[in-house]
């Protein structure tokens, strides 16, 4: 194979819901986080057809992948006749608002770019992302963003110290329309403060960024799913600075000083049933 891309995952360090726009959509303001934490896509030419081939983490290899949504819309939009042979790679647990398949998806788009030599720049790949799912821009762009409007509206931050991530997956998935569906937003407690995690960000002030973590999902996927309480507790009693839920849920990730610190917390947590994982944010 010739061309090989990593698609890294997300975590929200904020999620905002400011309403719901008249398209049925939600105005989101968000700061996401790329980690490292990734699929990988091998990309090879093939005369005429795609060809999706998949392994690790389980995965559907047919056409409502979003690696095989993206390669058809690309070629449509490009007018390309040529195809491909792409072999992807999952180590991002599937539904787990880690933006697996979105990343994925973004990978796609810029691999094929360039294995058909197409040239569409940046902007271009962007507009057609945004088509595929409301996270895929932030993953073309990746590193630390405030996103806003759908995800698709993106504003780069200085890019975020390398705190540790440790991740924990329940045995379970959720939802994303749902959750957005039994938002209430009238009866929210607490909401991010977009502005002062920036900047802790930039100051790179592991106590700020954890003081400032909220995302407003946590108030229906929480109520639903109780034990992500418990898995929070956890994390903060294994040694995590700050502990938040990512997207719509269901995995719960804890901040450390750095990745040797995220390891020895994954080490030392016990939840039977959850799947744990250590990462960085990068």
């Amino acid at each position: 194979m010739g061309l090989r891309l990593n698609a890294h995952g997300k975590i929200n360090l904020t999620l905002d819901v400011l309403g719901r726009r008249p398209d049925g959509y939600h105005q989101v303001e968000m700061i996401m986080q790329s980690i490292g934490l990734h699929d990988t896509l091998e990309f090879a030419y093939r005369p005429g057809e795609i060809v999706l081939d998949v392994s690790g983490v389980p995965v559907t290899a047919g056409e409502d992948n979003l690696v095989f949504k993206a390669a058809r819309l690309l070629r449509q939009y490009a007018g390309e006749q040529a195809g491909a042979l792409i072999r992807l790679h999952k180590e991002i647990p599937v539904a787990a608002g880690l933006a697996g398949g979105s990343s994925n998806a973004a990978a796609a788009l810029r691999g094929l770019n360039r294995l058909w030599q197409l040239g569409l720049t940046d902007e271009q790949l962007s507009r057609l992302a945004v088509r595929l799912g409301a996270d895929v821009p932030f993953c073309l762009l990746g590193g630390t963003a405030i996103a806003r409007g759908v995800g698709e509206l993106l504003t780069p931050l200085p890019p975020a110290p390398r705190f540790g991530v440790v991740l924990v997956k329940p045995p379970f998935g959720v939802s994303t329309a749902e959750v957005y569906r039994n938002l209430n937003l009238a009866a929210l407690g607490s909401r991010p403060d977009t502005a002062a995690m920036a900047e802790s960000l930039r100051q790179g002030d592991l106590s700020r960024v954890a003081a400032n973590l909220c995302n407003v999902l946590e108030s229906v996927t929480i109520k639903w799913h109780p034990q992500l309480q418990q898995v929070k507790e956890a994390l903060l009693a294994a040694g995590c600075l700050g502990v938040l839920m990512s997207g719509s849920g269901p995995t719960v990730f804890g901040l450390t000083e750095d990745e040797a610190a995220a390891a020895s917390v994954a080490r030392r947590l016990v939840l039977p049933d959850c799947q744990i994982l250590a990462s960085v944010m990068i």
